[in-house]
């Protein structure tokens, strides 16, 4: 059966909102043992080695729900690894952004503190991947992002299926209302693309 794992974003963590309705949602329907939520390190290279790690033996046979920054790893993992993805306002091309967090950062969970440096984009830049399979990918954005641009997102997986919600902000209002249609497209039960709604 698919293994659903959730790829939390930018200083976040598996305590984060999302993540805990994924893994409620999951439990309550008897799957909870087909929920994976990784503690990511904040270190990219760190971050890809341990996604090696985990998506290896399940051969194609999972899909990511990838938030913010989870979501540029999810689309890394698709085109390296194969399965689905669905994309929870994802971060674009985040290299560009990571000048805004030089230095000591908090986690908005944990409260660790890591820092950043200059080196962060140079790895992050070398794991940018294209979506080169659209029917892998679906995207679910809020254009009331105050993060980031959807638009952005919404150039970057032209092709793939789209759901453009208005309004919202970058946590995506309402997300936990989207699970029983991210299952369905998990497992292949859901139309492909050309969804775009707006």
């Amino acid at each position: 059966m698919t293994t659903l794992i959730y790829l939390h974003g930018f200083l976040s963590s598996p305590l984060s909102e999302k993540a805990q309705q994924t893994q409620a949602w999951m439990q309550a329907q008897g799957l909870a043992e087909q929920y994976l939520c990784p503690q990511l390190p904040m270190n990219p290279q760190q971050a890809i080695a341990q996604l090696r790690e985990l998506l290896a033996p399940l051969a194609g046979d999972f899909c990511l729900i990838g938030s913010s920054l989870g979501g540029f790893f999810a689309t890394w993992a698709i085109e390296e690894y194969g399965g689905r993805a669905v994309l929870i306002n994802p971060a674009v091309q985040p290299y560009t952004l990571i000048e805004q967090y030089l230095g000591p950062q908090q986690n908005y969970q944990t409260g660790e503190i890591h820092i950043i440096d200059a080196s962060f984009a140079l790895e992050l830049r070398h794991y940018e991947r294209r979506p080169s399979q659209a029917q892998r990918y679906w995207l679910l954005s809020q254009t009331g992002d105050e993060v980031l641009d959807y638009r952005h997102a919404v150039d970057y997986y032209q092709g793939c299926r789209q759901t453009i919600l208005p309004g919202g902000d970058h946590g995506f209002i309402g997300y936990a209302d989207w699970l029983p249609a991210i299952w369905a497209f998990a497992n292949g039960t859901a139309a492909a693309q050309g969804n775009t709604e707006e």
